[in-house]
């Protein structure tokens, strides 16, 4: 049986965007991207191991198992919670606007705007901007009571051995998971070569805002979108023996979107006022009316 927990006990960050803060510390990149301050300016802690990072993931690599991440899948994936106006969607992320990141005192549309524009600076095809634009959406899911650790954080396959390389391993020997032999070979449930479409990974935001929006962005959007927490794979060049072909080809652009993610975030705001008519025509180029959630 599941164990319940109080929302002290389930969400040890400040703000969400704390996991992503502690990202750039993890793993550094160029500087074209960081055009408001150096990438080593951002969150730039005197010591690397901060307590409520840790205790993030030790709930997070604790309680992400096989079946509590299916059981996700089953509930938000059917997208019958709600359902609005794209713009008005927007403004229901806003909700999470985080007054304690010092590294912005922005509101979630902002950053995304941040993001995409720094995409389009770069003269990317506007289906990119589209995807820097909704990369975020699916952090709604804090709005439905879910749980930090079930939202954002590094993202790794489940069902299967998990990595030395991803982020804290040593708290995997608590998930029951590590112990189940179903689940703790090297390839579990898998086959070798696979693909990783046919992976189950750990639940959070980049799994259901691919979900979301699979029926409306091109293969290389999908997979940044969908893979763009997995470090372990675009990084450190983990789980090689799931992928396939496909995957391998893709890899190059969820690389490529990463960086215009973790350090596009700049003090002065996008002038809405000017980017409105382009965006606005953006979304009704590829989006519906209204997304369900």
């Amino acid at each position: 049986m599941e164990k319940k927990f109080s929302y002290e006990e389930i969400n040890p960050l400040n703000s969400i965007e704390e996991w992503e803060e502690d990202v750039l510390v993890r793993y550094p990149d160029p500087e074209k991207i960081a055009t408001s301050k150096a990438t080593e300016a951002y969150r730039n802690y005197e010591t690397p191991v901060r307590d409520t990072v840790r205790e993030f993931y030790r709930l997070n690599h604790t309680y992400q198992t096989y079946d509590f991440v299916v059981g996700k899948k089953n509930d938000f994936l059917k997208f019958d919670k709600k359902e609005m106006p794209v713009w008005d969607a927007f403004q229901f992320l806003n909700q999470l606007v985080d007054d304690s990141d010092p590294d912005t005192d922005l509101d979630q549309l902002q950053h995304l705007l941040q993001t995409s524009e720094a995409i389009r600076r770069d003269g990317h095809p506007d289906w990119m901007v589209l995807t820097g634009l909704m990369h975020d959406m699916g952090k709604v899911l804090c709005l439905f009571g879910e749980p930090q650790w079930a939202v954002v954080g590094d993202t790794f396959p489940v069902g299967c051995a998990y990595s030395n390389k991803v982020v804290y391993p040593e708290y995997f020997s608590l998930n029951p998971d590590y112990t189940n032999n179903n689940y703790n070979s090297t390839l579990g449930v898998y086959e070798k070569g696979c693909g990783l479409r046919n992976v189950h990974m750990s639940w959070g935001h980049d799994e259901y805002v691919y979900h979301m929006m699979k029926d409306y962005l091109p293969e290389s959007g999908l997979y940044m979108l969908r893979y763009h927490s997995f470090y372990a794979w675009h990084r450190e060049g983990e789980y090689s023996y799931l992928l396939d072909d496909h995957d391998r080809e893709m890899l190059k652009w969820v690389k490529l979107f990463n960086p215009y993610d973790l350090y596009s975030k700049s003090p002065s705001p996008p002038n809405w006022t000017e980017l409105r008519p382009y965006y606005e025509d953006l979304v009704a180029k590829y989006l519906p009316a209204t997304l369900k959630f």
